[in-house]
């Protein structure tokens, strides 16, 4: 502890400012899934001494300090190949002894498999990041480990354990090197806090400006949805009208003062994705009343135009080509379906951006999370892949930003799948599952 908590002191000391040190355990002694679990509830990275020729000790405290930056509940693990880490349960034990609900990575020699809470992360999310960082094979520790974070914190959900930040385990430290560390601290800490308040101001500034270009968009958005409602003319008491009816009538007047009231409130990008998610539900509602009442079956519940939501209901998924991108179906109103059959091109939403009106799919990031109330459950990674806004949703910044975490871990920038696992990837046995453990901890399919 004294070695690591002088190495962090350096850092500091180029730095010129910290607020904390995370360091993992540094005895030679052999350890077993306990000493991990320990040293995991104190920082997100552990690193057995047998295995620090793998990732040494200035890369571990990068890698840490990007885990704890995220405030995401990940939890690294760098392990030699041994009796003590049994490779089909290490990763199970190591998760039962923490007792911290998360994601779990563990390099057990040159091998590699992760396994989360469902509450985190699905299963299906799990194995594409192990698939994607185990390939090419021979990958050092740094590298992969690296991948691994990168790509995985845009996805995870919940945060942190405080005890992250306590300070825990630094008993019989040197009194002297703490006080020089305070002393340190304390010089630096002005400089320190005046970076950390411009980085946040800059960030709200940001942040505002996104959220007043999705302000005109989302109003454009709820006015038209009112006025669907006015040229519906609904009366609740008219002839012929019943329950049903008024029921949908009734569902859609809650949706529009439900987008209304969360557009009202909204601080963040992020606010916008339950608005668009309120108008999509009361249009159905009114699509659905329109049918009742002029006596057609009630229409399917589809996605609403992948052009332009105020479309509608989409018809049918037709083919179609971002510039410069891959094919993909994508859903279409019956006026776009037409004219994609004619070869002609559909009639898109544009938005404002510093190069003039845009599709919004050539916009910048501020418009995933609108994208994404009317076409979330998954299939917004899939409609938007080879675009502008597509490939910003799969970045971290956009989800440290923008709230990329909001499809659910679906976009994971790659296209694997459970088949590709098999316990040869390290000795005998492997992962295999991870079936459910406590109360839906699943492994990624075996090292």
């Amino acid at each position: 502890m004294k070695t690591r908590l002088l190495t962090a002191l350096s850092g500091l000391l180029l730095a010129f400012s910290a607020t904390a040190f995370v360091a993992a355990p540094g005895a030679l002694a052999a350890t077993g899934p306990e000493t991990v679990a320990e040293a995991l509830k104190d920082g997100p990275v552990y690193v057995d001494p047998r295995a620090r020729g793998q990732l040494s000790e200035v890369d571990e405290n990068a890698l840490a300090e990007k885990i704890k930056d995220a405030d995401k509940p990940l939890f690294v693990a760098v392990l030699p190949t041994g009796a003590e880490f049994p490779e089909d349960t290490v990763l199970q034990n190591v998760r039962a002894l923490t007792g911290v609900t998360g994601l779990y990575a563990i390099r057990l020699g040159d091998g590699f498999d992760a396994g989360a809470d469902s509450s985190v992360m699905s299963n299906q999310a799990v194995e594409n990041l192990v698939t994607a960082v185990k390939t090419p094979a021979g990958t050092d520790a740094d590298t992969q480990l690296n991948n691994f974070v990168d790509q995985a914190l845009p996805q995870i959900r919940g945060n942190a354990p405080a005890s992250w930040g306590t300070g825990a385990g630094d008993e019989g430290v040197n009194p002297g090197a703490l006080i020089t560390v305070g002393a340190v601290a304390a010089a630096g800490g002005a400089g320190a806090y005046a970076i950390v308040r411009r980085k946040r101001r800059l960030k709200a500034e940001e942040e505002r400006a996104a959220l007043d270009k999705l302000r005109v968009v989302v109003d454009e958005d709820i006015t038209a949805f009112g006025e669907e409602l006015e040229r519906l003319d609904f009366h609740p008491s008219e002839k012929g009208a019943d329950d049903a009816m008024r029921r949908d009538y009734e569902q859609g007047l809650d949706s529009y003062d439900k987008a209304k009231s969360l557009m009202g409130s909204a601080e963040h990008p992020n606010d916008v994705r339950p608005v668009t998610q309120a108008i999509e539900d009361g249009r159905y509602s009114l699509a659905a009343l329109d049918a009742r009442r002029t006596g057609r079956p009630v229409p399917e519940r589809r996605t609403p135009c992948f052009f332009d939501p105020r479309h509608g209901l989409s018809v049918a998924d037709m083919p179609w080509s971002p510039a410069g991108g891959a094919e993909r179906d994508v859903p279409v109103c019956a006026a776009d379906a037409a004219r994609l059959k004619s070869g002609l091109d559909p009639v898109a939403r544009t938005v404002e951006t510093d190069d003039g009106r845009r599709p919004y799919w050539e916009a910048g990031p501020a418009y995933g999370p609108w994208a994404g109330g009317y076409f979330g459950g998954g299939m917004l990674p899939g409609l938007l892949v080879g675009t502008m806004l597509g490939t910003m949703l799969s970045t971290p910044a956009y989800a440290a930003d923008y709230g990329g975490g909001e499809f659910g871990g679906e976009y994971s920038g790659g296209d694997y799948s459970g088949s590709d696992f098999n316990s040869s990837d390290f000795g005998s046995g492997g992962w295999g599952g991870g079936g459910d453990f406590g109360g839906g901890f699943d492994g990624g399919g075996g090292f």
